[in-house]
């Protein structure tokens, strides 16, 4: 088992549309940087996932998600109309990848950035390096255990 934190906005996609999704599934696309792209390629099915809100304050973690779908070809990237199009990847070896996700539960309330930042065993987290701008990142199972433990009171 492997641990995943995955940004989005959510004026772009929000943690309540996962939860209206059918199945409460989607696709996580759009994802262009290759370091992201190579994470999403080591997921596995039964991965968990940080669901994290960027770009609102505060920024905050709703809930989990798990991976029900390894990676595969991101059709945005073939599509003209999208704004995650790519002309350059080639057909036959696509260059970005999505998976899929399901909703798992909610944290009530949500767990806070500043709340995590808090928590001396978080300092080394991926997020909080200076420069990590990725949308999708490695969680270890340490950090993951004592972010489960936050919410399990």
């Amino acid at each position: 088992m492997q641990y995943w934190l995955m940004k989005t906005d959510p004026d772009t996609f929000a943690w309540a549309d996962l939860k209206k999704a059918p199945g409460r599934t989607t696709s996580w696309e759009g994802v262009r940087n290759y370091q992201a792209r190579n994470y999403m390629r080591d997921m596995r099915c039964g991965d968990l996932v940080l669901f994290y809100h960027s770009a609102v304050q505060p920024q905050l973690i709703p809930g989990i998600a798990e991976i029900v779908r390894e990676a595969y070809p991101d059709s945005c990237q073939f599509d003209p109309g999208s704004p995650y199009h790519d002309p350059r990847s080639p057909a036959k070896k696509p260059r970005w990848d999505m998976v899929d996700i399901r909703w798992v539960r909610d944290y009530e309330p949500p767990i806070t950035r500043e709340e995590l930042k808090g928590v001396p065993e978080m300092q080394g987290m991926v997020l909080f390096q200076p420069g990590s701008r990725l949308s999708v990142m490695p969680v270890t199972a340490a950090e993951w255990l004592r972010i489960q433990a936050l919410r399990s009171a």
